[in-house]
């Protein structure tokens, strides 16, 4: 069902492009899946941990939360996506006051595949 709906790039506020979203799904460039988005927009990472918002086309995260936001079971796994070969310019992009800060250009660890990251537990 994902493979029908017209995905989304995402870029980050530097005009880079960093992802790509198909509803709830969040894919890397590269098609891997690294995250979902809520229907009120609230995105979180494969592990169900919230890791912010998305504002097309950006995802955004305050620099520190006022109080924790309860994991969620993530949906099933989708598989990997054949991403575009070329993705459109992005829109002109305000800067972010301090307070709030661009997922994919200062903390990417929230938004990893499921075999990277600093959350994952390391093999034996």
């Amino acid at each position: 069902m994902a493979a029908t709906r017209k995905p989304i790039p995402i870029y980050t506020t530097r005009g880079d492009w960093a992802a790509l979203m198909v509803f709830p799904y969040l894919y890397n460039t590269m098609g891997e899946w690294i995250g979902w988005v809520t229907t009120e927009k609230q995105v979180y990472n494969i592990d169900g941990i919230y890791a912010g918002w998305i504002t097309e086309p950006r995802i955004l995260r305050k620099r520190v939360l006022e109080k924790m936001v309860d994991r969620r079971s993530s949906p099933p796994a989708p598989g990997k996506i054949r991403p575009p070969a070329t993705v459109p310019l992005p829109p002109m992009m305000a800067e972010l006051p301090y307070e709030i800060m661009d997922i994919f250009e200062e903390d990417i660890q929230w938004l990893t595949t499921a075999d990277h990251g600093e959350f994952k537990q390391d093999m034996d």
